[in-house]
């Protein structure tokens, strides 16, 4: 299993456009096969800092994801709505249930 913490610092001024789009994206993506989870927050504390959560299958699915349409495009258009790098973490890990 892939796990992804995507950090992005949106500018104020482009707030409702950036959730508008990123708001498709989780959409379309939810849909993939090997998605296990997708999800945007909004940190506390921090005006405009979100953070996508994501949960992958396998480093498959992620591939499959980062060449996806919805991605590409989302992806493309990032730079008009951060105002700071994306701050990706990736990890590996095992699903552990009780």
């Amino acid at each position: 299993m892939i796990i992804i913490h995507a950090g992005m610092q949106v500018n104020p001024e482009r707030r409702v456009q950036f959730l508008a789009e990123v708001k498709e994206l989780v959409a379309a993506t939810h849909k993939e096969e090997g998605n296990l989870s997708y999800e945007l927050y909004e940190q506390a504390g921090q005006e405009n800092a979100f953070m996508m959560i994501e949960t992958w299958r396998d480093g498959e699915a992620v591939a499959a994801h980062n060449a996806s349409s919805h991605f590409t495009a989302f992806a493309g258009k990032a730079a008009e709505f951060l105002t700071a790098p994306l701050d990706v973490k990736v990890f590996n890990g095992e699903l552990v249930s009780k």
